[in-house]
């Protein structure tokens, strides 16, 4: 559970940085403030941007403290920048890639307790990574690509999957 968790929320948030990067370019070639794609969204009732990002954050850094069984560190959804939602996304980052393999001992089987169901009900812990958690993590980094990519960002398929190592056959 380690190596489909940590490594690849860790991988994923590091593209997502590489977004930033690209919607910055983008605003600057085109002469406006790139704050203003934060607002932005594919339907009215989704998130827009800025939310997509802070709920990618949160469920990577609670889905890792989860299993782990470790307190996540709170954080209070005030960002208005790209600058910060980059400190975001760095200091979520540098969370997760605190848990290590041994702090997953247990994970598959633990009792996780998630705030909004009922204080008496808690989920498996193999059934909240691959029912919940991974899902509602790749779908808030799914609409964060989604958005830049509707509003005119040069990101590609392969700025969503980021490199991998090769090997000589």
């Amino acid at each position: 559970m380690y190596t489909a968790t940590v490594p690849q929320l860790c991988k994923m948030l590091r593209n997502m940085e590489g977004w930033l990067d690209k919607a910055e370019a983008h605003a600057a070639a085109r002469k406006f403030d790139v704050n203003v794609l934060l607002s932005t969204r594919l339907a009215p009732d989704m998130f827009p941007l800025v939310r997509q990002f802070q709920s990618a954050c949160d469920t990577a850094k609670f889905l890792a403290a989860r299993l782990a069984g470790k307190e996540a560190p709170s954080d209070p959804d005030t960002e208005t920048t790209f600058a910060e939602i980059r400190a975001r996304i760095q200091k979520t980052a540098a969370f997760v890639a605190t848990i290590e393999e041994a702090d997953f001992k247990d994970a598959q089987t633990r009792l996780v307790k998630i705030g909004y169901l009922p204080p008496n009900k808690r989920v498996v812990g193999s059934v909240y990574l691959n029912e919940q958690a991974l899902p509602n993590f790749y779908f808030h980094a799914a609409m964060a690509y989604a958005i830049l990519r509707h509003n005119g960002v040069d990101v590609g398929k392969a700025d969503f999957l980021g490199s991998y190592p090769l090997v000589d056959v």
